[in-house]
């Protein structure tokens, strides 16, 4: 058991909190999802009896551009002062930005509620461990912003190939040579001969 630990928040729920960013991920990638739900074991190992599983996350990426119901509740949970610990397998898996990562910290310092991931217990009062997070929230969004950076540095490149593909605007249809052509082309024959007749 840690150091960090004291009895005010194992007298507390802990909260695991279940994420993947992708309906494809949920639905693919299941070693992930085993492995972020046997965080109950390390809570347990940890000391808590009363840990909630929040999981309605799952298909929603934390970048900040969805509303993620279950990581709110979970903050709500945590300013009411019910929450001893927040765990995830990854405290990435919070939060992608700066915003909701601080939001979440603050909240854990001023309440005096851990975080907690597969390898350490950190505790937002000891500056220490405020750092440590705040590091490691600088290199989640400093990550989720090199990914972007990188897709769109291989789109480009792939355009000054010709090789991007990409769906024809809506009114519009591919041909057999790859050109754009007006969908309503047969019609559009069919009125121009008419109006010349």
């Amino acid at each position: 058991m840690s150091d960090k630990i004291r009895a005010q928040h194992l007298a507390r729920k802990a909260m695991l909190y279940v994420r993947q960013s992708s309906a494809y991920q949920v639905s693919h990638n299941l070693e992930s999802q085993k492995l972020q739900y046997a965080m109950q074991d390390r809570l347990h190992q940890l000391g808590w009896n009363e840990i909630e599983v929040i999981d309605e996350d799952l298909g929603r990426s934390a970048a900040g551009t969805q509303t993620r119901t279950g990581f709110e509740r979970m903050v709500a949970e945590v300013c009411l002062g019910h929450v001893g610990a927040v765990a995830a397998r990854e405290v990435s898996r919070f939060a992608r930005n700066s915003r909701e990562w601080q939001q979440l910290v603050e909240v854990c310092r001023v309440v005096d509620t851990v975080l907690v991931d597969q390898e350490t217990v950190y505790s937002p009062r000891q500056s220490n461990d405020r750092l440590l997070l705040g590091l490691k929230g600088s290199l989640n969004e400093y990550e989720l912003d090199l990914l972007r950076q990188r897709s769109l540095e291989a789109r480009r490149e792939k355009a000054k190939r010709g090789e991007l593909i990409v769906a024809a605007p809506v009114g519009y249809c591919k041909t057999e040579d790859q050109r754009l052509e007006k969908g309503m082309r047969s019609t559009n024959d069919a009125t121009q001969r008419c109006s010349e007749a």
